[in-house]
C-alpha cells in the first residue's frame, strides 16, 4: 500500500543519511590529513631538536632518558658523522638504510615508514616512523572529531519523524473528521486560516461532492416524501369505497377475499404511512424543544391504540413509578410531536408481534435525575443473533409471519436519534418478549422523586 508518509520517511532518512556520509568522509579525510601533516612537523621538531652530544655508546636507558616520550611513539633515531659512519640508532628498533634528506615514504621488510633526513654541519640525522603508529593516531583523532555527527544523526532521524508526522497531521485530522460522521452528516467541512495550502484543494473538493450529495439526498427524500403523501389520500379512498361497497352490497365476493383485500390494503396504506414518516424524520433538521408531560403523552399513545390492542384481546397498559403530586414528575425539554411519534411506532411494532391474550406495558420511571421509558411486550423477542440488524430498513427477521414492512424499528431509531436519547432493545430476562428502553430524558423538575 502506497504511504506519503512512508515515502517521505524513508526519501528525507535515506538523504540525510547520505548526506551525513559524506559530510563523514570528508571529515574524516580532512582530519586524517591534517594529522598526518601534524606528525610530519613531529619528526622534523624532533631531528631538529636532538642534542648535538649524542654518542653511539650511550646505553638504551640513557637515551630513553635525554630523548623523554619520543621513544613511546615508536621514532627511530639514526645519526651518522661526515664520515658515514652510524654513531647513534634508537636500540629498541630496527635499523633503517640512509635517505637523502628530506620527508619521504619508504618500504622496509614489508613495513611502511615515513622518514625525515636533514644534513647539519658535523652529522646526518634520520627520524623514522611507522606508518601503521601514524595511521592508528590518525583514526583516533578523526573518530574524535566525528562522534558529533554520530551523535547528530539519531536526533535529526527523530526530528524528521516528528515534523513529517505534525506536517502530515491536518491529513489524518481531516480523515478522523469524516470518519467520525453519520450516513445523514453532510454539512461542508470547515476551511479557515488554520487549514494548509496544500490540504485546501482537497477540502473543496470535497465540499463540492457533500453539497452534491447533499441535493441528492434532498432530492429523493422529497420524492419519497411526495410520493408517499401522494399515494395516501388515493389508498384511504379506495378503502371507504371497498367499506361502502361491502355495506350496501354492490361488492360480490366471498368473505374471505373480501378480508384479504382489506387486509393488502390496510398493509398498503400503513406502509405509506411510514415511508411518510421516515421522510420526514430524515428531512428534519432541527428539533423544536419544549416542556412536555411524558405522562400525558403516554396516555395519548395508550388510548390511541386501545381499540387495536382490543381487537387482539391484549392487555394494554401505561405504569408509573413516581407518586404523582402537585407537580408532574415527568415533564421533560422534548419535542412532543416526535415523542409521540417514538412512542407510537414502539407500542404499534408490540402489538403487531404479541400473540392474542399477551400483555403490551408502557413503563415510565425517574431515577437518579433521569426520565426512562420502557415498552416491553410478550411477544417471541428478537433472536440474538438479528439484534445488530433489527434497525436496518425494510429488514424482517427470519421465521417472522406478522404483516410488516420492516420499518417500525428503523423509523424509531432516528427519531430517537433526533431526540438525542438513546434507544435499547433486549429479550426480557425470566419472561418472554421483548423490550424497549428509551434513556437520556433529563427532567425539567430536577425535586428527588420517591418511589411508589
Amino acid at each position: 500500500m502506497t504511504s506519503i508518509r512512508r515515502r517521505l520517511l524513508g526519501w528525507l532518512i535515506f538523504g540525510f543519511g547520505a548526506a551525513s556520509a559524506a559530510a563523514s568522509y570528508g571529515i574524516f579525510h580532512t582530519a586524517r590529513k591534517e594529522a598526518g601533516e601534524l606528525f610530519d612537523y613531529e619528526l622534523r621538531t624532533v631531528a631538529l631538536s636532538l642534542p648535538s652530544n649524542l654518542q653511539a655508546t650511550m646505553t638504551a636507558q640513557q637515551s630513553d632518558t635525554m630523548l623523554g616520550d619520543i621513544a613511546d611513539d615508536l621514532i627511530v633515531i639514526d645519526i651518522w658523522d661526515t664520515s658515514g659512519k652510524l654513531i647513534y640508532h634508537s636500540q629498541r628498533a630496527q635499523t633503517l638504510d640512509r635517505h637523502p634528506p628530506g620527508l619521504r615514504t619508504i618500504e622496509d621488510d614489508e613495513v611502511h615508514w615515513r622518514v625525515f633526513g636533514v644534513q647539519q654541519p658535523t652529522r646526518f640525522v634520520q627520524v623514522a616512523q611507522p606508518l601503521s603508529v601514524r595511521n592508528d593516531l590518525a583514526l583516533t583523532l578523526a573518530l574524535h572529531t566525528l562522534w558529533p555527527v554520530a551523535l547528530m544523526v539519531p536526533m535529526a532521524i527523530m526530528i524528521v519523524l516528528f515534523v513529517v508526522t505534525r506536517g502530515l497531521g491536518p491529513i489524518g485530522g481531516l480523515s478522523r473528521s469524516l470518519g467520525s460522521r453519520s450516513l445523514d452528516s453532510l454539512e461542508p467541512l470547515p476551511v479557515d486560516a488554520r487549514t494548509p495550502v496544500e490540504v485546501r484543494p482537497l477540502v473543496v473538493a470535497l465540499n463540492d461532492l457533500l453539497k452534491r450529495l447533499h441535493v441528492a439526498s434532498q432530492a429523493q427524500r422529497m420524492f419519497v416524501s411526495d410520493a408517499a403523501h401522494e399515494l395516501r389520500s388515493p389508498l384511504a379512498a379506495l378503502q371507504l369505497q371497498l367499506q361502502a361497497a361491502a355495506r350496501d352490497g354492490t361488492l360480490t365476493g366471498s368473505e374471505a377475499t373480501l378480508e384479504r383485500i382489506q387486509g393488502r390494503l390496510k398493509r398498503l396504506i400503513h406502509l405509506v404511512q411510514q415511508l411518510l414518516t421516515l421522510a420526514r424524520e430524515d428531512a428534519a433538521t432541527s428539533t423544536p424543544m419544549a416542556p412536555v408531560s411524558m405522562r400525558r403523552v403516554g396516555e395519548q399513545v395508550v388510548s390511541e391504540f386501545s381499540l387495536l390492542a382490543e381487537a387482539k384481546h391484549i392487555d394494554l397498559g401505561l405504569e408509573i413509578n413516581a407518586a404523582l403530586g402537585a407537580t408532574d414528575p415527568y415533564v421533560a425539554l422534548t419535542d412532543p410531536h416526535a415523542l409521540f411519534q417514538l412512542l407510537s411506532t414502539l407500542i404499534d411494532n408490540a402489538i403487531r408481534y404479541t400473540p392474542e391474550g399477551g400483555t403490551v406495558d408502557l413503563l415510565l420511571e425517574r431515577a437518579d435525575g433521569r426520565i426512562g421509558i420502557e415498552v416491553r411486550d410478550t411477544g417471541p423477542g428478537i433472536p440474538d443473533d438479528e439484534f445488530e440488524r433489527v434497525f436496518d430498513r425494510f429488514y424482517r427477521g427470519s421465521g417472522t409471519h406478522v404483516q410488516g414492512s420492516g420499518l417500525g424499528l428503523a423509523i424509531a431509531a432516528r427519531i430517537a436519534k433526533r431526540l438525542g436519547v438513546v434507544l435499547n432493545l433486549r429479550n426480557r430476562i425470566g419472561a418472554c418478549g421483548l423490550s424497549a428502553r428509551i434513556d437520556g430524558f433529563t427532567p425539567t423538575n430536577t425535586q428527588r422523586m420517591t418511589g411508589s
